[in-house]
């Protein structure tokens, strides 16, 4: 790969515009949107079944914290039901003949970016049934792991940064270092459940990278996203009084469709820059590598 100051970065920004037009990316995020909002609330049930029996203080407010900080208002408010149902005691029946049922719906969600990925490798799915299912499993739990401990991290390094910080008297360039490291470790875990992603979703045969350009653009475009998008919901999209109870919902779909375009986004800009490297030197593709995406099966 040639270095980032002679990469002919207005080609690959045309050309991940033309591939992301050609996939219809926006059709792929609102699918991606309407099976993670199938999956969310079994999803929720599985994580919040965990969370309890770790030592996490004040658990429940600091989920809603958590939530509050990701999601816009509305959105955090509709899952603060379940939040508290699931927090206030432990759901031992969910953690033994219940893990699979939940998890198994969870995975509906992971499904609904496989076959999304795969349509931007331009690839049919060849994994069989079980193998598929097993994958989505597989990423549900990794993704429910990585989730996991950024929340440990978020609050509990938090809490941990206080108490330090009121018993031993930590400097505030101490104090600032030590949330730039918590808060650092978060990205990282961020920008491996994208690298996750990119790697288990799809149908092809690829090394894992820990970091790719779509990792390195999803996760800082995800978060300013999360941002804007809570911003402009609390000052310019009143969908509470347009829509009433069901504005929670909307805006709810709207974020998860949001945050499977940048997914999808982020797994073209892989395409494209794995295209790219298949360039010879005078700047052609080899024939073989004609087709935009001659990647093989697993």
């Amino acid at each position: 790969m040639k270095p980032l100051r002679r990469l002919p970065w207005k080609k690959l920004a045309v050309e991940v515009k033309n591939q992301a037009a050609h996939d219809n990316l926006t059709n792929g995020a609102a699918a991606i949107g309407f099976y993670l909002m199938l999956a969310l609330f079994p999803g929720l049930i599985f994580l919040l079944s965990i969370l309890p029996y770790l030592p996490i203080p004040r658990l429940e407010q600091a989920i809603m914290d958590l939530l509050h900080q990701g999601m816009p208002g509305e959105a955090a408010g509709l899952l603060q039901g379940t939040v508290q149902s699931l927090v206030q005691e432990r759901q031992g029946g969910l953690l033994s003949l219940g893990l699979l049922g939940t998890l198994w719906a969870a995975s509906a969600g992971m499904m609904a970016i496989m076959r999304q990925l795969n349509q931007t490798y331009n690839v049919e799915e060849s994994r069989s049934f079980v193998r598929a299912r097993g994958t989505a499993l597989v990423m549900t739990v990794l993704f429910g792991v990585l989730v996991i401990g950024a929340m440990t991290l978020i609050v509990g390094g938090g809490f941990l940064q206080r108490w330090l910080t009121e018993q031993t008297g930590l400097q505030q360039p101490v104090v600032i270092l030590f949330a730039v490291l918590r808060w650092g470790i978060v990205f990282l875990l961020l920008l491996l459940a994208f690298s996750m992603f990119y790697y288990l979703g799809p149908d092809v045969d690829q090394e894992f990278r820990w970091i790719s350009p779509g990792a390195v653009f999803g996760v800082p475009v995800l978060i300013l996203s999360a941002l804007g998008f809570r911003f402009y919901i609390e000052n310019f999209g009143n969908y509470e009084a347009t829509y009433g109870g069901l504005g929670a919902v909307i805006i709810l779909m709207m974020w998860l469709f949001v945050a499977g375009l940048v997914l999808l986004l982020g797994s073209e800009i892989n395409v494209v820059f794995e295209n790219f490297a298949r360039e010879d030197e005078s700047g052609r593709v080899h024939p073989s590598q004609r087709a935009r995406r001659a990647i093989s099966h697993r």
